[in-house]
């Protein structure tokens, strides 16, 4: 039988963060002290993950070490909390949405933008609410955050130092990806370039990654449109002739692209480039690396990116 416990999983980040001579640095024992504050330490199992991270450094790497996690104790506890830095914390919910085929049990990831045990913390009360939404939230990937519970897969940060730091988009879609029983799936070690395009941008840029990287997440004006710029559309053709996947998504925080809709976004469908729709840069960079690992050709990757999943993508009208 299940166990109602609640495991957390510390990864680091500034919710339990200390100064140094050179700034806030990760720390043991600050979040062991705020579970004592809460008396929650009859309800929670802690494991820290070692070592701990400035969630800057984060990568693919860190969400396989915690869907491993996630996966290995699925049986064992009926919620999981992670304690996450926010600059990346958005990218892990995501990943781990599409990673945990068969969720059945809430994920709640949480963090602070003070640590804990500075003046003005906002982290012991991220960190209570999360431990309280767990027992109540549906299974599927949340972030709690400045009293909001997010969809994992729909949130990002919007704010560099707020209290209130991330936003969410709804979604017809739980933040879970459906399936009959859990199974984990794990990212690689695909290089992927993330490529704004910008007025008088370096094209040359673009054009040396679509050569050398192993999918690129480019991110256009608007609803999908791009310069008409003959070294971009070499950068493209080079992609497609390598057979690697191109998703754009939007620079805009809402709306999303909806590719040809504007002649200057009609390079992109001509050269076989994915429709990201409003998924989040988050959303679209963490299910074109899962893509990379779990599909063997540029047809199934495209297939993967297009298809809802997790709750990625907005309500359709």
């Amino acid at each position: 039988m299940t166990s109602p416990r609640t495991l957390l999983l510390h990864t680091g980040g500034t919710i339990g963060m200390a100064p140094s001579p050179e700034g806030l640095h990760p720390a043991t024992g600050l979040v062991e002290r705020a579970l004592d504050r809460l008396e929650a330490r009859g309800a929670v199992d802690l494991k820290r993950l070692d070592p701990l991270i400035d969630s800057a450094n984060a990568t693919p790497e860190d969400w396989n070490r915690l869907s491993a996690e996630i996966a290995a104790h699925h049986a064992d506890y009926g919620s999981f909390v992670i304690t996450h830095g926010t600059d990346t914390l958005a990218f892990t919910a995501s990943a781990l949405a599409m990673a945990l085929e068969g969720l059945d049990k809430p994920v709640i990831l949480t963090g602070a933008m003070v640590p804990l045990e500075q003046p003005g913390s906002d982290g012991e009360r991220n960190l209570a609410d999360a431990l309280r939404i767990a027992g109540e939230a549906e299974p599927g990937v949340w972030i709690q955050f400045a009293g909001q519970l997010l969809r994992g897969p729909r949130a990002r940060k919007v704010h560099s130092a707020a209290h209130d730091a991330f936003s969410g988009w709804p979604s017809e879609r739980m933040p879970r990806r459906a399936g009959p029983r859990p199974i984990r799936h794990a990212f690689g070690r695909a290089s992927i370039a993330v490529l704004p395009v910008a007025p008088g941008c370096a094209m040359q840029v673009i054009e040396h990654a679509m050569k050398v990287c192993d999918g690129i997440v480019l991110r256009c004006y608007g609803s999908g449109t791009v310069p008409n710029d003959p070294v971009l559309a070499g950068a493209l053709e080079a992609a497609a002739a390598r057979a690697i996947p191109v998703v754009a998504v939007s620079q805009t925080l809402e709306g999303g692209t909806t590719l040809g809709t504007y002649e200057a976004g009609a390079i992109l469908l001509r050269h076989g480039v994915i429709d990201g729709r409003d998924m989040t840069l988050e959303a679209a960079y963490a299910k074109l690396a899962l893509a990379l690992a779990t599909c063997p050709d540029l047809a199934a990757q495209r297939a993967f990116v297009e298809a809802p999943l997790c709750g990625e993508f907005g309500p359709t009208t």
